[in-house]
């Protein structure tokens, strides 16, 4: 799973995820991409799985790249632990998504293979998606 080498600060607040993406918010690299119309926080778990089911069924066609990182660490106060005595341990990590964020992208495929791929991976997310295309200029 994905996490941060490092990071300067081991915890963090919580913070807000409010607006639209303007970064990333197109396909970059890829022919393909799969896009966000929600806002959420996507665990490294859901992109390791989304990225597994993508690669499973193109296997070893055409490339495919990930757009998010997680990087935000979410922490935990143990079960049946009383209130007070600090914040708790790490436990995982997120990447915060705004809608319109390019989650994946996928080039060397047909259309109909790239399609079914995202559709596979969708189904292994959080959030609601789109398939996009490549914008010619």
């Amino acid at each position: 799973m994905m996490q941060p080498k490092r990071t300067k600060y081991r915890k963090q607040f919580k913070g807000r995820n409010a607006g639209f993406a303007q970064r990333g918010s197109s396909v970059a690299f890829g022919e393909f991409g799969l896009k966000t119309t929600d806002r959420a926080r996507m665990t490294a778990r859901e992109i390791e799985a989304a990225r597994r089911a993508i690669s499973r069924y193109i296997k070893r066609g055409g490339n495919l790249w990930i757009r998010v990182f997680p990087d935000v660490p979410i922490t935990k106060k143990p079960l049946e632990v009383r209130m007070g005595s600090g914040k708790g341990n790490v436990e995982y990590y997120v990447a915060r998504v705004q809608p319109g964020k390019v989650l994946f992208e996928i080039e060397g495929l047909t259309e109909e293979v790239a399609r079914e791929a995202f559709r596979l991976a969708s189904a292994k997310l959080s959030v609601s998606t789109m398939f996009v295309k490549r914008q010619v200029r």
